[in-house]
């Protein structure tokens, strides 16, 4: 089930569209897949290592505030929260745009496309309302659905592989520019591999079962994301893939007709429900964490028979919905605010990454006795890979985001002083 969860948050909505954005660089973009990918998985290293030493609930927020203290930890928490019920907006969006391929009435109103969006954003808050194991269920079943059409098209597009179309360069572009433009792609790809950490308070044997869900779940989805990119760029001409507006279905629609676009269809609806149910039962615990440790209003721990946190699960949804509201109402202004804030939250789901990698070292060194000066060196590697691949993320973010994403977390300073003055109150 953490596998799932890793593998669920990770391959959402994104991957359906990938193969198309990479074909103008050729085969440069699977120099750009190895590089982020060795990033991703020193940092799935980060991740597996620190719930190891560290398996409490909160994932990056509980490593953060383990390594840096209480307003390092208030601040990653505050933003990560905010990043990741803006995030399930963009999924549900998502889900319902790719319903339009089996009800096509979606994309005509807006009302009833917003209304179905928002009524997957409280489907799965009941799902998840159910406990962490009715969570899981649907994870891994979400999981095999999605990944099945996109395995088939994968590998079948193998069979009718053509190698004329793959050039490695087809633009001539200069390869340094054409590198840093396919990894910015390609980094977003790999959002969600911290998942199987957050919910460590309902994992079996967690110092065990997270380091090996985080790796493995990782993996799986590089391997998939590498393999897919090569057999479209084989199976379908350069700039017929770069003007496709749903790759896989259309590769799909090419081998086996009308029958394969709709499986694919399917696949991608799946896709990202999948990912939505990971990432809400994500909302609800990141939060929890923050007030089991006083820096958040207390209501956010607050549980419901099922052990789930139901207030930060419920309040997060209600936000979703508001975004949501504004998106399909506030016509293009309204997307427009939309679009920015999701891209917001992408920004600023990465800046837990750049900590939690020196917050491994942290930990290590405040723990100095349990480590011999070897027990140093894989992870101070893979914590430096990690950090200079966090920083890349940010910096491809742009300038503007970086500003707004440190505006956004400024804004929780009142709060953080807030409860402050309330524990100092208490004591």
């Amino acid at each position: 089930m953490c596998t799932a969860l890793v593998v669920g948050n990770m391959i959402g909505s994104g991957v359906f569209l990938l193969p198309a954005s990479l074909a103008p660089f050729g085969g440069v973009s699977m120099l750009g897949w190895l590089l982020t990918s060795c990033g991703a998985i020193c940092l799935a290293l980060v991740f597996a290592r620190l719930s190891a030493i560290l398996p409490r609930e909160g994932g990056p927020y509980a490593y953060i505030h383990a390594g840096f203290g209480d307003f390092a930890g208030f601040w990653i928490a505050w933003g990560y929260w905010i990043a990741l019920w803006a995030g399930n907006a963009a999924l549900a969006v998502a889900a319902t745009s790719y319903m339009q391929v089996f009800f096509p009435v979606l994309g005509h109103s807006e009302p009833l496309a917003g209304a179905v969006a928002i009524g997957l954003i409280w489907i799965v808050t009941w799902i998840n309302s159910r406990g962490a194991r009715s969570s899981g269920v649907v994870a891994v079943v979400t999981t095999l659905l999605k990944l099945l059409p996109l395995a088939a098209v994968t590998f079948i597009g193998f069979f009718h592989f053509q190698p004329e179309n793959l050039a490695f360069n087809p633009h001539n572009k200069p390869l340094l520019s054409s590198l840093s433009a396919t990894m910015a792609l390609t980094l977003w790809a790999f959002l969600g591999l911290e998942s199987a950490s957050v919910p460590a308070g309902d994992v079996v044997e967690p110092e065990k079962t997270i380091p090996r869900a985080t790796v493995i779940g990782t993996l799986l989805a590089t391997v998939l994301y590498i393999l897919s990119t090569v057999s479209l760029m084989g199976l379908m001409p350069a700039d017929t893939l770069a003007a496709s507006q749903a790759p896989f279905a259309d590769a799909a629609k090419l081998m086996w007709g009308d029958w394969g676009y709709w499986l694919v269809g399917f696949g991608a609806v799946v896709s990202c429900f999948g990912a939505l149910n990971g990432w809400s039962l994500m909302q609800a615990h990141v939060p929890a964490a923050a007030a089991k440790d006083g820096l958040f209003p207390s209501r956010f721990d607050q549980r419901n028979a099922a052990g789930v946190p139901i207030f930060g699960l419920v309040l997060s949804s209600a936000l979703v919905t508001i975004l949501m509201a504004m998106k399909y109402a506030g016509g293009d202004s309204g997307v427009k605010i939309f679009e920015f804030i999701i891209l917001l939250a992408t920004a600023t789901t990465l800046l837990p990454y750049a900590f939690c990698s020196m917050a491994l070292i942290a930990i290590m060194l405040m723990r100095g006795k349990e480590f011999s000066p070897k027990d140093y060196v894989a992870p101070g590697f893979f914590a430096g890979i990690g950090f200079v691949y966090s920083l890349w993320a940010l910096y491809g973010s742009g300038a503007d985001i970086v500003m707004w994403g440190m505006l956004l977390l400024l804004m929780g300073l009142p709060i953080y002083v807030w409860q402050l003055k309330e524990r100092f109150a208490r004591d």
